[in-house]
């Protein structure tokens, strides 16, 4: 049956793969909800499947201690009350690990087989997970259709890709033949098995549950590892979602379902390091915060740690002749949902003493002003702008929103828009806070949300060493430039290096820096504490197998 699912999908693998090495635009998932692609009654039966999982228990076939728990709410105000069943550590990480062997005899074309079908599954299921991903994070319909839903798939099929090919480096069988002159010949047949670390842990995080899970949930299959899925408890219906349907594809194939697992845990009983420090345990993968993915770091010393933690995004904004572009392009980037990305700029620096544009100085308190003139005009009319801010997730963030006005001075404040489907709901424009780049006390750590700081630096040269000097303490995801000069140019592609960040370079137009596209953009480098690993490169997969041989 695997290998059937293989050929039956081996044209959009081998696209994949492609893809891959060229780092053009493909795409393997449409990402518009067009009842032309997805089917007419597509979008409605896809808010019958949400609406179902409301109020009930979400039935998974798996070992369990026996209750339930769920402590998800609705940022937009749709009661949840999803319950699902509670694990039991050791019978869950038993089972996983006794479904490995079946997993890995099926081969690695066996294995890509099952995992493009999952995807396909899920694909079908779209407008469920979209509908999911929104009444969990926050998300507006369309980021969280396009996030949560194909670019979610996107991701999970390069790590498919990546791990495929990174198996296929070797053969699966040789002959090796020594010639000994007049004596006859050394000969020996040797096999080589691409053979899995062992149970992986995957935990989800609260904003972006697919998109950042998928990387590491494929990556982990297509090598021969077991999963555990664990949610974050805020958002934990996208992956139980996900986590039914492989397990269906699962025993369609004849496999085990237990080769993934669904562990639910709340927020004052946590259970994840409980599941990471578990001997066989041997792969995390982590999206969070700074604090708890050092700790993962630090003390799962039996397993490949991959991290993605905070991070302190940045803009540089130099000699430009397109203000109105820039305004316009960082107005998107800003607001889209609410600042709740890893992507999303914090600290822009610009020179105190202005820019030249078009040959004459533009003021950095005019600079300034023109972004939060943009963002203000952008968000003015309140039914297009709650479609790109969402609902804030985590309550938290308006407290920080409070504190960050603190810090200097306040150049655009926030505003609170009332949600014109979602009486009761408000939603939250973002504040732009003015601050001396000498205190960067002030600055030099992220503030997760909807808060900007504008920096005024001594000039371009001196933005850039506040840019890499935040960055290699604290890390970042995104840098972004805006410059009409090659030399400075040059430099700051030198500095981002340095600072092993990714850099977008005078975006003005319909890209934006907090997006990335899979099969061309890598999302996260490795290189600075932002995050220990790339999505997706060859060695975010390549340490979660090994290859055995045996020899004749």
């Amino acid at each position: 049956m695997s290998l059937e699912l293989f050929e039956r999908h081996r044209e959009k693998l081998d696209q994949a793969c492609e893809a891959s090495h060229s780092r053009g635009y493909w795409s393997g998932y449409k990402e518009m909800p067009s009842p032309r692609v997805y089917g007419e009654t597509a979008q409605d039966d896809g808010i019958k499947a949400f609406q179902s999982h409301l109020g009930k228990t979400f039935e998974i076939d798996q070992p369990t201690s026996g209750g339930t728990l769920g402590v998800e709410e609705g940022p937009f105000g749709v009661e949840l009350n999803v319950q699902y069943p509670a694990p039991d550590v050791e019978a869950m990480m038993a089972a996983a690990k006794a479904a490995m062997p079946a997993w890995r005899k099926i081969g690695r074309q066996g294995r890509a087989g099952v995992c493009m079908e999952i995807l396909e599954r899920l694909n079908a299921k779209s407008f469920e997970l979209a509908f999911s991903v929104m009444h969990t994070t926050g998300q507006a319909f369309m980021m969280a259709f396009q996030a949560g839903g194909a670019h979610a798939q996107d991701r999970g099929l390069e790590a498919v890709a990546y791990g495929y090919e990174e198996q296929m480096r070797h053969p699966k069988t040789a002959a090796w033949v020594k010639a000994q002159g007049k004596n006859d010949p050394l000969e020996m047949t040797k096999k080589y098995t691409a053979v899995g670390r062992g149970v992986s842990l995957m935990v989800g995080c609260a904003t972006f549950p697919t998109w950042n899970g998928y990387p590491g949930l494929f990556a982990s299959l297509i090598t021969g590892n077991a999963v555990i899925v664990k949610p974050h408890p805020r958002a934990v219906l996208p992956l139980a979602i996900t986590v039914r349907v492989v397990r269906e594809v699962l025993v369609e194939a004849g496999l085990d379902p237990n080769l993934v697992c669904l562990a639910v845990d709340t927020l004052e009983a946590p259970i994840t390091k409980e599941f990471a420090t578990h001997a066989d345990t041997k792969i995390v993968d982590f999206t969070g915060s700074s604090e708890f993915g050092n700790w993962l770091e630090d003390n799962c010393k039996q397993a490949q740690v991959y991290t993605e933690k905070a991070g302190v995004n940045a803009i540089i904004i130099d000699d430009f002749d397109d203000v109105k572009g820039i305004s316009r392009n960082l107005s998107f980037t800003f607001s889209l949902y609410s600042g709740q990305m890893c992507t999303t700029p914090q600290n822009v620096f610009i020179p105190r003493d202005g820019i030249d544009v078009n040959g004459e100085n533009m003021s950095f308190d005019d600079v300034a002003k023109a972004i939060a003139t943009g963002v203000e005009k952008f968000l003015s009319v309140p039914e297009r702008a709650v479609e790109v801010l969402g609902s804030i997730q985590n309550k938290g963030i308006l407290d920080r929103i409070e504190e960050a006005k603190k810090l200097g001075d306040v150049v655009l404040d926030t505003t609170q828009i009332d949600h014109p489907m979602f009486k009761g709901i408000q939603c939250h424009t973002p504040v732009i806070v003015k601050i001396d780049g000498a205190d960067i006390e002030k600055y030099s750590e992220e503030l997760f949300g909807p808060i900007v700081f504008v920096i005024a630096t001594d000039s371009t040269q001196d933005s850039i060493e506040k840019m890499k000097t935040t960055i290699c303490e604290n890390g970042a995801i995104t840098l972004g430039l805006y410059s009409k000069n090659e030399e400075m140019i040059e430099a700051v592609e030198e500095a981002a290096l340095e600072a092993g960040v990714n850099l977008s370079i005078n975006l003005t137009g319909g890209v934006f820096v907090n997006q990335s596209a899979a099969f061309s953009d890598f999302h996260a480098t490795g290189a600075n504490p932002a995050a220990n690993a790339a999505l997706t490169d060859g060695n975010f997969v390549s340490g979660r197998f090994r290859v055995m041989q045996s020899r004749r």
